[in-house]
């Protein structure tokens, strides 16, 4: 696979715009003694507003790291971590919660949906949870093509369906920043391909910069720009190699 270095200069607007998200030079180790790793390597990623980024390489790279220090879910060792300008690593813990909600959202695997509400009441909690009390629910629903299974809670909602809903309640309070972990890992090829176009057209029609890890090489041609994790350390991949493997 050919790779490069990750330029942090790399952008697809103007220079001048502020990065919805910067990593700079991050470290990471995990464990005590003998098993300690470096989840992290001295990694570096700059992703503009409407950017979509795609994360991939093999199980234990260091790919979940990434995503929690981008989601102000865990702090780096060393190096910074700054989403829309503020730097993580100057908030508390309970500062840190309230950042998040309002201004990063969440798409997991399976849609981590919780199984007693319905999908409006799924975007409704987390908008009050964030004091958003100009959220829309219904229309965002109706926008992702689900206003006919509002009321439908987890279980009464297909893979596709979940994954829907976990991407609406993930926009609900219009984050600058989605971080994506395995969003077709539970699909076919068509709800993949389907899930990943909402995304891309999601971060292009409204700004939100968007960070995806996936093992899922087929949806890649809806994305920016394709990274490659390995042992902690980020490289751009060709755009030739992407989904070559």
């Amino acid at each position: 696979m050919t790779t490069h270095t990750v330029n942090t200069a790399l952008t697809n607007t103007a220079p001048t715009s502020a990065p919805a998200l910067e990593i700079t030079d991050a470290v990471l180790e995990l464990g005590d003694g003998d098993g300690r790793v470096r989840a992290l390597d001295s990694v570096s990623l700059r992703v503009q507003p409407g950017e979509f980024v795609a994360v991939v390489g093999p199980s234990g790279s260091g790919k979940s790291s990434l995503l929690a220090i981008a989601g102000a879910l865990g702090k780096p060792d060393s190096g910074s971590v700054r989403v829309h300008g503020t730097d993580l690593a100057t908030l508390n813990r309970a500062a840190a919660a309230r950042f998040r909600l309002r201004n990063i959202g969440f798409v997991f695997q399976s849609g981590n949906l919780i199984p007693a509400l319905s999908a409006a009441d799924q975007l409704r909690l987390v908008a009050r949870l964030a004091g958003n009390r100009t959220a829309e629910p219904e229309a965002l629903l109706a926008e992702l093509g689900m206003a006919h299974r509002s009321g439908h809670r987890p279980g009464q909602l297909s893979g596709g369906e979940r994954q829907r809903v976990g991407i609406a309640r993930a926009l609900v309070n219009n984050p600058s920043l989605l971080l994506v972990d395995e969003p077709t890992a539970a699909l076919d090829r068509d709800r993949s391909q389907e899930v990943v176009a909402i995304l891309a057209e999601r971060a292009r029609r409204s700004a939100v910069a968007v960070v995806m890890v996936t093992h899922d090489r087929d949806v890649l041609g809806h994305c920016d720009r394709v990274l490659e994790m390995v042992d902690g350390r980020l490289s751009e991949v060709a755009a030739a190699t992407a989904g070559s493997h």
